[in-house]
């Protein structure tokens, strides 16, 4: 593990191929938005290539980032359903494609893409911009380091729990970067380290209520997981 930040930029040689995958949200008011993203064809590549082999060696890395995992469609459901103020800038953590971003996006918020991967957020862009938004930002964080510099009433973060030496960064992360009041929204598919995650939220302070989500798709199997909505006290 490295001591400091890591930050990794997986080449563009193994991210020539890409696909579409289209998702349809259904927001509060009853209408649906569909959003087209643009993902590389077959993470295999990525997972084959020298680089990623060094990053790990570095830092445990893996390039998650290039699936659409059922989580960040839990976590877009979710906000979806909600009204949320107007122009609220929120930080997307470990944005991966950027889903959640998307769907903030639509609801009038200004985003902040955030991955320790610089290709991730590259992708985030472009689906940003070719469903045509433009209110955003990216950039590079590592969430184990969080920045001082960035204040925001709102953090979205899907599927980041994956391990649990994951918790206590993040539950830093939500503490340094959230303004007094803000909410985090963190979907997870139930892993079995959830309990840690809830007692330690619980011992930093942290008030939060636990969402449970079924995700149904045709032709796949059925995700049962927990959209977390956890408050920073005032």
């Amino acid at each position: 593990m490295t001591p400091g930040p890591f930050l990794h930029t997986t080449p563009d040689e193994v991210l020539t191929e890409t696909a579409e995958q289209q998702v349809t949200i259904e927001f509060n008011d009853k209408t649906t938005r569909q959003f087209q993203l643009l993902l590389p064809v077959s993470i295999d590549v990525l997972l084959d290539h020298p680089a990623t082999y060094d990053a790990f060696a570095q830092d445990e890395y893996m390039p998650y980032w290039a699936e659409l995992w059922p989580s960040a469609l839990m976590l877009g459901q979710a906000i979806a359903q909600r009204s949320w103020a107007a122009d609220m800038q929120v930080l997307e953590v470990g944005c991966g494609l950027g889903l959640s971003g998307l769907v903030a996006l639509a609801l009038g918020m200004e985003v902040v893409f955030s991955d320790y991967d610089v290709a991730a957020l590259e992708f985030a862009a472009r689906n940003a911009r070719r469903n045509g938004f433009n209110q955003f930002v990216t950039r590079p964080l590592d969430w184990r380091c969080p920045p001082t510099d960035l204040k925001v009433p709102l953090v979205l973060a899907a599927d980041v729990i994956y391990e649990a030496r994951n918790i206590d960064p993040l539950i830093q992360l939500m503490a340094t970067v959230l303004k007094p009041g803000g909410e985090c929204w963190l979907s997870d598919p139930d892993r079995p380290h959830k309990h840690q995650f809830q007692t330690a939220l619980k011992r930093q302070g942290f008030k939060f209520e636990a969402l449970p989500r079924i995700l149904e798709r045709p032709n796949q199997p059925t995700v049962r997981g927990t959209v977390y909505r956890i408050l920073h006290g005032d």
